[in-house]
């Protein structure tokens, strides 16, 4: 009876808002620690950053601890991918690097902690998901502007490499030069250089930005749009579906009520 009551207060508390705020600005704090042991410290401030450091990890722990025991099932608690992620993170942060030779891989850890802010907030979960199941769909269009980049790359280095080898030439060189000309990065004087040897060459230019920057890119906008809406839609159903703890409490109270209510009447009636 005792270990339920301490389930239910753990399972209490990692659903209140105020312990979700608290780790979100805890991993806000680590962040920040992160950002201030890349510059040149004095020894007092970085002993100071370092205390830090394990104080939060220390927190790290007890949270992934309470989220532990509030798990009604113990042995789910492994089967969610971010709950694995989160305990790897903080035992890896529990490891002194300091004097070791895999420090450098046990910074990159303590910086990753800041990805824990997914796993604690849904929304960015059920971005990061959307992302995920949208790849697939996203491959092939990839694949499709590969093959244009591929072909226009191709004509570039055919007919541009005498007029700027810099730019145009090789088949390799004329695909960076096409990714400069669509993400706009003073693409005009890559045509203008072209077009006082071939005057409608503006054309090339033009078909390959409206194909890729306006078409291909719009393409994979409204993937991830029509993922993420899905998503939500699913995560809404699911939330209206399952029945919260209070809930629950309520109808075993109120059917208890109505069993001893029962129970009064029918003892009245056999006196």
């Amino acid at each position: 009876m005792n270990t339920m009551n301490l389930q239910q207060k753990f399972m209490a508390i990692r659903s209140n808002k105020a312990f979700e705020l608290f780790v979100v600005a805890v991993i806000l704090f680590s962040a920040i620690v992160v950002g201030v042991k890349t510059y040149d410290l004095p020894p007092e401030l970085l002993s100071m950053v370092g205390f830090l450091d394990w104080f939060i990890t220390i927190i790290f722990l007890v949270e992934l601890i309470i989220r532990f025991i509030g798990e009604e099932r113990k042995r789910d608690f492994f089967k969610s991918g971010w709950n694995i992620f989160d305990t790897i993170i903080v035992l890896a942060s529990l490891v002194p690097v300091d004097e070791s030779n895999m420090a450098f891989i046990g910074r990159l850890l303590r910086i990753f902690r800041v990805l824990r802010m997914v796993s604690i907030i849904p929304e960015l979960r059920v971005l990061l998901n959307s992302l995920l199941k949208a790849l697939p769909q996203l491959g092939y269009v990839m694949l499709l502007m590969f093959i244009i980049f591929y072909i226009y790359a191709a004509i570039g280095a055919t007919m541009f490499a005498e007029i700027n080898p810099v730019l145009w030439g090789d088949i390799s060189i004329s695909l960076l030069t096409l990714f400069r000309v669509m993400t706009f990065e003073d693409w005009t004087d890559v045509m203008y250089e072209t077009m006082t040897v071939y005057g409608l060459s503006w054309i090339y230019y033009l078909s390959f930005i409206f194909l890729t920057a306006f078409a291909f890119l719009n393409m994979v906008i409204g993937i991830v749009v029509s993922v993420i809406e899905k998503e939500n839609a699913k995560e809404e159903a699911e939330h209206n579906t399952e029945p919260s703890l209070s809930e629950l409490q309520n109808e075993i109270r109120s059917l208890k009520s109505l069993i001893e209510a029962m129970n009064h009447q029918n003892a009245k009636g056999n006196s």
